[in-house]
């Protein structure tokens, strides 16, 4: 969902010893010379796919207020702009994942809106090109989340959409075995029929049966939890999260953070859309306690934070084996865009902001649709940053 208003923020630079330099990090902001030149865009999802099978990740947009951006991989990490890849009309769109839903052998590409409620969907072609093939879609929405995984076991890659606005019962859409690439909405029979207000879902096997679980980040009611029978039916299992205050959640991610083996569950919150100091915005970490029970240890694991996090991502900064976790501040009143933080782990789920280690200075901007992969070859993770009316960022391991 989009904010209500924004601010601007000056950069500063850092002055040591003599002359103004930047002090050296684990991680170079090479936006200028790498990524198209695009202070004002609205880059609120990003998917890594390898689009012209080339060897390398490519990078697809979903863009708000504009057509959908696909950057291509010169294989060094810069990218170039191929306008016109997924259709020039301009949408409200805030999500895109990438996968094969048609078993062509091409990736293809579900984009999902919020105000406008033009969900798009669009198929590879063997040139690189895609089709668009959105009257496959069941249904449109007020979409504010989007996930894909294999739900029912049938191998077949299957959509789940989160909706918010006055009809927003989130949507299931079954990949039709029959005819790969065609849709069927199982929303009523395989939903709990519940107006969540979703703002980030996550699937992942948290009960460890085999198949992929529902974790919900919701603006309102309270998040949830809802648990897979392994054909795609869902019941709502939401007692087994610890929520000790309430959230206003926008994205959830789902990974082992303390190394045990078992699946924590990491939410990044608001404290309003920007329209005041309502909730408190903590980022909140809940640990399996490895019998599928998730306890909020919070202040013990995570520095604190007065800040909104509409963004970020887990992802392994130092390569020491264990998930760190790079945030996109924003300061809430007033949308003022801040430093990408990070957060490292020490191996066991305690983690201290090592910020001023790890990002440039002039990583700012206001954070968006984080992903991180190998970018330039060279087997360290890369990572990109959306961002809501700042340039998109890109980041490359030193």
């Amino acid at each position: 969902m989009k904010p209500h208003k924004f601010s601007t923020l000056l950069l500063l630079f850092t002055i040591l010893g003599f002359g103004i330099t930047t002090a050296q990090t684990q991680y170079r902001d090479v936006t200028s010379t790498h990524l198209p030149s695009a202070p004002d865009l609205h880059a609120l999802g990003s998917e890594f796919v390898d689009v012209d099978k080339d060897g390398d990740l490519d990078i697809a947009l979903a863009v708000e207020y504009g057509a959908n951006r696909l950057y291509i991989n010169d294989g060094q990490g810069r990218f170039r702009w191929k306008e016109g890849a997924f259709g020039r009309a301009s949408h409200d769109t805030e999500h895109v994942v990438g996968t094969d839903f048609n078993q062509d052998g091409h990736v293809d590409f579900i984009f999902i809106a919020e105000d406008d409620q033009t969900h798009q969907l669009f198929f590879g072609n063997s040139d690189g090109s895609f089709s668009d093939e959105s009257d496959r879609i069941p249904a449109m929405s007020e979409g504010n989340a989007l996930a894909v995984s294999d739900l029912n076991g049938d191998n077949l890659p299957d959509i789940v959409v989160g909706n918010t606005g006055e009809e927003n019962q989130n949507f299931l859409w079954l990949n039709n075995p029959d005819q790969p690439g065609r849709f069927m909405d199982v929303t009523r029979e395989r939903l709990p029929q519940i107006q969540d207000n979703t703002q980030g879902i996550a699937l992942a096997d948290i009960d460890k049966d085999g198949d992929p679980d529902m974790v919900l980040g919701n603006e309102t009611p309270p998040n949830a939890l809802f648990l897979n029978d392994g054909n795609g039916h869902f019941s709502d299992h939401s007692d087994r999260l610890d929520l000790v205050t309430l959230l206003e959640t926008r994205e959830v991610h789902v990974r082992d953070f303390t190394g045990d083996g078992h699946l924590d569950i990491l939410f990044f919150n608001l404290t309003s859309n920007n329209t005041g100091w309502d909730k408190n915005p903590r980022v909140r970490l809940l640990v399996n306690d490895g019998q599928g029970q998730f306890n909020d240890e919070t202040p013990d694991r995570l520095p604190y934070n007065s800040f909104s996090v509409y963004a970020g991502i887990p992802v392994d900064l130092n390569r020491d084996g264990s998930l760190d976790i790079l945030l996109g501040p924003i300061q809430i009143p007033g949308f003022v865009p801040l430093q990408v933080r990070a957060y490292i782990n020490d191996g066991s789920g305690y983690f201290r902001d090592k910020t001023e280690d790890y990002i440039p200075e002039e990583t700012v901007g206001r954070g968006w649709g984080f992903e991180a992969g190998d970018l330039n070859g060279d087997g360290k993770n890369d990572i990109f940053i959306g961002g809501w009316g700042t340039q998109a960022r890109l980041l490359l391991a030193n």
